[in-house]
């Protein structure tokens, strides 16, 4: 199995910027590539952006583009995302997974999940 350990979340105003981490261990060969999901109160999880582990191929909701940045920490098996110039739509739990398969945007596809950390954007 592989254990996903995210933090980083918090309240910040809107504009603001904050950086979510998920540490991976145990099985890591398993890990293909990462995803960052979330989910808002009431409605249902959205992809946000995913990495292969090589780091070498990105992909981002059209949401998200140019606002945030996911990257891989090779020597700390981390994969970060950087999320700069925040909206109050953006609030939601954040959650990191793994898949074992080609990356992509399908929450079905990933096998393991953290257990998600809270991001919220005030007006």
């Amino acid at each position: 199995q592989v254990q996903l350990v995210e933090s980083g979340g918090g309240l910040v105003q809107a504009g603001g910027s904050l950086r979510l981490s998920c540490a991976a261990s145990g099985r890591i060969f398993l890990i293909n590539s990462v995803g960052w999901f979330r989910q808002a109160p009431g409605k249902e999880r959205e992809f946000v952006a995913a990495i292969t582990w090589s780091g070498g191929r990105t992909i981002y909701a059209d949401s998200v583009k140019g606002r945030f940045t996911i990257s891989r920490d090779n020597g700390k098996n981390t994969v970060n995302l950087q999320m700069n110039s925040l909206k109050p739509e953006d609030t939601a739990v954040y959650y990191c997974a793994t898949n074992r398969g080609l990356i992509t945007t399908i929450s079905t596809r990933y096998d393991y999940w953290g257990q998600g950390t809270q991001v919220t954007v005030s007006s």
